[in-house]
C-alpha cells in the first residue's frame, strides 16, 4: 500500500491524485492529512522539506515533490501514460507543468505573504512582483490553452489543477478574463471521470 502524504486544499497534492487517475494508482493510495505548520507533524521525518504532497512506498522510501512522484507512478505503470514517450510531446508536456507550477509557486507567495505577515509589513513591489507572473502566465494559457482529455497528459492536468486552485483561492476565473481556460475547466470536470472529486476544499 502506497502512502500519500497531502492536504484537501493543495494543488500539488491534488496533481499526484489526479495523476493517479489516469496511472491506474487511485486506488493504491491511503492519503493522510499532513499539516505541514505542525512541527511534530510526521510530514517533517519523511520529507526534510516539510512539503507536501509526500509519497511513501511500501518499502519506506519517501518521494517529494509532485513531479518526482508523478514521474514514479508514470513508470510504475509501463511509461507512456501521464509523462509522454514521444520526445517532442513530452518536452511540450513538462513545459505546461513547468508554467502551471510557476504559477502556483507565485500565487502561493502571495498568498502567504497575506498569512504570515501583519498588514503594515506586507511588501507591495513583491507581492507585484509575483502577479505579475501569475497574470503573464494565465495569459499566455489564455492564448493558447490545452485540449481538455479524459486522459490528460502531466501538463494539461497541471492547467487544469491550477486554475481550479486559482479560482478556490482568488475567483481568477469569476470575472470572465479568462474564457477559453474557464471553457477548458468546464470541458475537464465534465470529460475526466473523477477529476471533479478531487476539488480543493477547505
Amino acid at each position: 500500500m502506497l502512502t500519500l502524504r497531502s492536504s484537501t486544499t493543495s494543488p500539488f497534492g491534488r496533481k499526484v491524485k489526479v495523476a493517479a487517475l489516469v496511472t491506474g494508482h487511485a486506488d493504491k493510495f491511503k492519503i493522510i492529512t499532513a499539516d505541514t505548520m505542525a512541527a511534530d507533524d510526521p510530514l517533517r521525518r519523511d520529507n526534510p522539506l516539510g512539503k507536501i504532497p509526500c509519497l511513501i512506498l511500501p518499502d519506506g522510501t519517501a518521494l517529494y515533490d509532485s513531479r518526482v512522484i508523478i514521474e514514479w507512478m508514470d513508470h510504475d505503470a509501463g511509461g507512456g501514460k501521464v509523462i509522454p514517450t514521444d520526445w517532442p510531446k513530452r518536452i511540450a508536456a513538462l513545459r505546461l507543468q513547468a508554467l502551471a507550477d510557476g504559477i502556483m509557486d507565485a500565487a502561493i507567495l502571495m498568498l502567504y505573504e497575506g498569512r504570515f505577515r501583519v498588514a503594515e509589513k506586507h511588501e507591495a513591489r513583491w507581492i507585484d512582483h509575483q502577479r505579475g507572473k501569475v497574470e503573464r502566465g494565465l495569459a499566455a494559457l489564455e492564448a493558447d490553452p490545452p485540449k481538455a482529455s479524459a486522459t490528460p497528459d502531466v501538463g494539461t492536468l497541471t492547467v487544469a489543477c491550477m486554475l481550479d486552485w486559482m479560482d478556490f483561492r482568488f475567483s481568477s476565473l469569476a470575472g470572465g478574463q479568462y474564457p477559453k481556460l474557464s471553457a477548458f475547466l468546464e470541458a475537464m470536470n465534465k470529460g475526466m471521470p473523477g477529476f471533479s472529486k478531487t476539488k480543493p476544499h477547505v
